[in-house]
């Protein structure tokens, strides 16, 4: 293993100890009887619940449990294994970077997230792995209704080295986009990230300026945008799945991010994500870092969750 793997993998870990510590705490306290019961197995399946796996993947994991230990022996790392080993095959159809579009250019990336989730910081992060992978990358600040979201664009654009097309506070959403995808085209830009408002106090009025924003990219090309991907923040639990169902009434979401890792107890929300809405997961945050994102990767996250060390 490199030891750019091996540090994210200690970060990922350390990321998720609010999640991994709660959820090994309650399987010590539960298993410590040893024999796999029944109410050992129901006991198992509130903490799986709670962590925010959600009751479908909670009561499939512990059927399969049961299934091969009910009656047997077992220890608090065998159950811990276990489960890891079951929720990456869960995880592991879902874990997809953001697919790499060469035949299109730029490869236009619409990002959508109610405020507050970390939407604009991930933007940045993603101009800068995209830069460092050898990509021109073209920044859209279509939040022009929040001018710390325009400023906060264009301070990360300075810190990578990618140009912003930003307009006045209030400017129309739609046309800046419009602008940017003109530039980005007679520039030859190989990537243009979309930064947009996320204002669900009026949900009619935000679906309707993300549904202009895609008819007006698609006078340009067609085929814009080539992926939609709905940034969430993991502190909001239960939330988050509310989250996705209204974004995807208002646009075609194609995928998932999911940050603040580190702020929650509740990381098992990722799992009960993946399985209800069957969206690939491109990338998880676990920090402020620049190096805090990274693509999703099933197994390293599932043990990570259950608590299981990778890194040595």
């Amino acid at each position: 293993m490199s030891e750019t793997q091996t540090g994210w993998l200690r970060r990922l870990t350390a990321g998720l100890k609010r999640s991994s510590s709660a959820i090994k705490e309650r399987l010590a306290a539960i298993v410590k009887r040893r024999r796999l019961d029944q109410e050992t197995l129901d006991e198992l399946e509130e903490t799986l619940i709670m962590a925010d796996l959600g009751v479908d993947t909670a009561r499939e994991l512990i059927a399969s449990l049961k299934k091969e230990r009910f009656g047997k022996d077992v220890s608090e790392e065998e159950v811990r294994s276990f489960l890891a080993e079951r929720i990456a095959a869960i995880l592991e159809p879902f874990a997809q970077p953001i697919p790499h579009r060469p035949r299109y250019r730029p490869q236009v990336v619409l990002v959508c997230g109610v405020n507050g989730t970390g939407k604009t910081t991930t933007i940045g992060k993603l101009a800068k792995q995209a830069k460092d992978a050898g990509l021109s990358v073209l920044l859209a600040a279509c939040d022009t209704f929040r001018a710390a979201a325009v400023e906060q664009l264009a301070i990360w654009g300075e810190r990578v080295g990618v140009p912003v097309v930003r307009g006045r506070e209030g400017a129309d959403p739609a046309g800046l986009a419009y602008s940017a995808l003109e530039r980005a085209r007679a520039e030859g830009t190989d990537l243009l990230l979309i930064d947009t408002a996320g204002r669900l106090h009026n949900k009619q009025a935000l679906m309707d300026e993300l549904r202009k924003i895609v008819r007006v990219l698609k006078k340009l090309d067609p085929e814009a945008p080539h992926d939609t991907i709905l940034v969430l923040d993991a502190t909001t639990g239960q939330n988050a799945h509310n989250q996705v169902e209204v974004f995807k009434s208002m646009v075609d979401v194609s995928g998932l991010i999911v940050t603040k890792l580190d702020g929650t107890a509740k990381g098992g929300v990722v799992v009960a994500l993946a399985r209800r809405f069957a969206l690939p997961i491109h990338a998880v945050g676990v920090g402020e870092g620049v190096d805090d994102l990274r693509p999703f990767e099933a197994r390293a996250f599932a043990r990570a969750l259950l608590g299981l060390d990778d890194t040595d």
